[in-house]
């Protein structure tokens, strides 16, 4: 990218969403690095920074992403974080130079998120992938955390239902005994065949691919991904036959007719509100193939 084509953010302007972004992060993951210290498990959270593996010192550290300059004195100090260099006028990301593996990730990437924004979406699993992941097993991996009813009881309403999940990483996760429950058997081959973007799992996933190219991705875009995928951890986890409600979540009771009206309501809300990020993350995915 030639100089005279970056974006210039001046030292006042780039100070405000820098502080912008602690005032929206900090009530979430300061919370859970005190956790973490004290080495207390939430089982809503966590998943957040386990599962996406995404530092939270990272998720907290401001950054505008490439082809944008930091100007002022002060922007010297991002030259302390890795990939940052000093130019003309200011500081800013260095350009991203791809390897051929990393430019094939890219590349994957952004099929998938271009594939699954143009397919029609679909709202019909209420949520059971949960209830697949501790049908007929002894073992949780919530185990600290109790269940709404016995085990006898959740076997036979899993029994009851037709199971339609579509999302490897959710698949994966199943109970032997549930696997051949699900009308689908999805590999990772097939993600990009069956990925939809009705799918929980699905858009909160898009946080994910924010962070693998980060900080060539902006934060603000980070930030909305991270966001957005925190409420769909509470709808899936509410969803569930765990009960939350000594953590503050009441539960969305999928086992009667009220409750799965509630949960394709959120869920078709959480879908429309993932699009403009999916959209905003294929361009920024264009961008980076596009001048590295």
């Amino acid at each position: 990218m030639r100089m005279r084509d970056l974006i210039r953010i001046p030292e006042s302007e780039w100070h405000i969403r820098r502080a912008r972004h602690q005032v929206r992060l900090a009530p979430v993951v300061e919370p859970h690095q005190a956790r973490q210290s004290r080495r207390e498990r939430h089982p809503v959270i966590d998943f957040l920074f386990q599962y996406y593996a995404f530092r939270p010192a990272w998720l907290l550290r401001w950054g505008p992403g490439a082809g944008v300059v930091l100007e002022g004195e002060a922007a010297s100090e991002f030259l302390a974080y890795e990939h940052y260099v000093a130019c003309e006028g200011g500081v800013m990301v260095k350009p991203l130079h791809l390897s051929e593996a990393r430019r094939h990730s890219a590349e994957w990437i952004l099929n998938l998120l271009e594939t699954t924004a143009d397919r029609s979406p679909r709202f019909g699993c209420y949520g059971l992938h949960e209830w697949a992941m501790v049908y007929r097993v002894t073992a949780r991996r919530h185990d600290a955390t109790a269940l709404r009813m016995s085990d006898d009881e959740l076997a036979s309403f899993v029994e009851s239902q037709r199971i339609v999940c579509s999302h490897f990483d959710a698949f994966r996760f199943f109970t032997p005994a549930a696997r051949p429950r699900n009308t689908l058997q999805p590999e990772r081959a097939s993600i990009p065949e069956l990925e939809q973007r009705g799918c929980l799992h699905a858009n909160m996933d898009l946080y994910k691919w924010g962070t693998k190219f980060w900080p060539w991705i902006d934060s603000d875009l980070i930030a909305d991904a991270f966001l957005l995928a925190l409420e769909i951890r509470e709808l899936d986890m509410r969803a569930s036959p765990y009960d939350l409600r000594a953590y503050g979540y009441e539960p969305v009771l999928i086992e009667t007719e009220a409750g799965r009206r509630e949960y394709q309501t959120a869920q078709m809300d959480l879908a429309e509100r993932a699009q403009p990020i999916r959209r905003r993350l294929i361009e920024a995915y264009r961008g980076l193939l596009q001048n590295s």
